[in-house]
């Protein structure tokens, strides 16, 4: 299986990840995909007028249910929606991934990361609001929504049917890979590898946990999103706090470092050093990391947000702000100074051995462990809950794909094909799954923003003629009282 996954890395290495700058230095050249997504940020704050800050106190009112009106069609609520999407966003990219960037990037890619998760909001705002304009109420009571619906219906809209048609099915394909290697098999393993040092039985009993994740995967799976959404609502506030608290904990233990750490990550960001690349390969390793941790650009999350019960579809777009905000300028900035304070990230120091293997989860883990003897253990479970979220939220994101390329009756072959890849992944070398998932979900990228691109106008006007009812208050008469 190894061998697979370095095949598939090399042919999209090939085919995609080609270089825009060229240089001697590992890590100065930017692969095509992360210039594609810094394009696609910037290009869609410009269109939208900086939504991702103006919008930002009317998307909490939205998620407090102020908002809801007779007229709302959907299964689940707004909070749901988001909950699901962050049950997908928030963690091991958190946690692994924020270790990796700051290893092999320097803590300068923190800085980049951030700017990453601020033009990440008015992409994900863009994707989300196209989601719901386009989705489909199936016959059997489920709701399609994504990139996949937006860049069929849309592009047919626009008189481009056949061209939407096929980057829709592109799209699918690749997110039933990224599904399966991203937010599948890479949980897993990063999971396994933290637990497998706190708990011996685990480490030489590999399938068994493999058996107990997907198990409990499986139970919550077969549920559907509302299932999903309902033990989101619940398992996320929970992660996010226990993992905000030990941070902050830490962050106030070294609060005079403070000041110090974020002179280094501004310094670094915009630094030669050709130790992590320099100033270009900060940008390539914060981009690619915020990217596969807030999932802003690649029309995943989008599939959550469908099944929303809303009448407007920009108002959950709205909603969908928070998404970047909290995963990335919040959360991945707190790993990141805890990372950069009790300097594990340094390639010559006491934890090479785990950077040189990828393993960012066991690095916070070691992060953390300097300042709170005992967090690994709390942190060990922790990463198995997120695990377990991303899991059962990338599943629904596949098995949609999978409803849209193959049909409804067909879902059960997708459930069981990625609950046996969970067993497997336990192992599978985690280095090359690192490469393997970054591949797929970055090229996801591809036809999404180029679809966001072509529908750019309707997200205008969408956001023209809400924030009009808005100001008018047209939007306030119709709220249920």
């Amino acid at each position: 299986m190894n061998e697979f996954f370095t095949a598939i890395n090399h042919f999209l290495e090939t085919l995609l990840f080609f270089d825009i700058f060229f240089g001697s230095v590992e890590g100065t050249k930017v692969p095509f995909l992360v210039a594609w997504l810094i394009f696609g940020g910037i290009y869609l704050t410009y269109v939208t007028r900086f939504i991702n800050i103006r919008a930002f106190k009317h998307a909490f009112d939205i998620v407090r249910g102020k908002y809801r009106t007779k007229d709302d069609k959907g299964q689940i609520s707004p909070f749901g929606a988001l909950s699901t999407a962050l049950s997908a966003t928030v963690g091991l990219g958190n946690i692994a991934g924020v270790a990796l960037a700051v290893s092999i990037g320097g803590p300068g890619a923190t800085f980049w990361m951030i700017v990453a998760g601020f033009l990440g909001m008015s992409l994900k705002f863009s994707e989300v609001t196209l989601s719901l304009q386009y989705r489909e109420f199936l016959k059997d009571g489920s709701i399609m929504g994504g990139a996949m619906e937006y860049l069929s219906k849309g592009f047919a809209s626009k008189g481009y049917v056949t061209l939407g048609k096929y980057l829709a099915i592109l799209f699918a394909f690749l997110m039933i890979g990224g599904a399966i290697g991203g937010g599948n098999v890479f949980q897993v393993s990063q999971a396994y590898s933290v637990i497998s040092h706190e708990v011996p039985f685990f480490a030489s009993n590999p399938l068994v946990f493999g058996f107990i994740l997907a198990g409990l995967a499986g139970i919550v799976i077969i549920g559907g999103v509302t299932r999903i959404a309902s033990i989101t609502e619940k398992l996320v506030p929970v992660m996010v706090v226990i993992y905000i608290l030990a941070s902050l904990w830490i962050l106030g233990t070294f609060y005079h470092k403070i000041d110090d750490a974020f002179a280094l990550i501004f310094t670094e960001a915009f630094s030669s050093n050709a130790l992590y690349g320099g100033m270009i390969g900060s940008i390539v390793q914060g981009f690619q990391r915020a990217v596969f941790s807030s999932e802003a650009g690649l029309g995943s999350s989008p599939v959550a947000h469908a099944p929303v019960r809303t009448k407007y579809p920009v108002r959950q777009g709205f909603v969908a702000l928070y998404e970047p905000f909290i995963d990335t300028v919040v959360i991945c900035t707190m790993t990141a100074l805890v990372i950069i304070i009790t300097g594990v990230y340094q390639a010559d120091g006491q934890f090479a051995s785990l950077i040189a293997a990828k393993e960012g989860a066991a690095l916070t883990s070691a992060a953390y462990g300097t300042v709170i003897s005992w967090f690994p253990t709390v942190l060990s479970v922790s990463i198995v809950l997120f695990a377990f979220s991303t899991m059962i939220a990338w599943a629904y994101y596949g098995e949609r794909a999978w409803v849209y390329l193959f049909g409804s009756k067909y879902s059960i072959i997708y459930k069981f094909m990625y609950l046996a890849l969970a067993i497997v992944a336990t192992t599978v070398n985690t280095g090359i799954l690192v490469d393997f998932s970054f591949m797929l979900m970055l090229t996801m990228a591809l036809p999404n923003i180029f679809g966001l691109f072509i529908l750019s106008g309707d997200i205008q006007i969408q956001l023209k003629e809400y924030l009009a009812k808005l100001k008018s208050g047209e939007l306030d008469a119709e709220v249920l009282r």
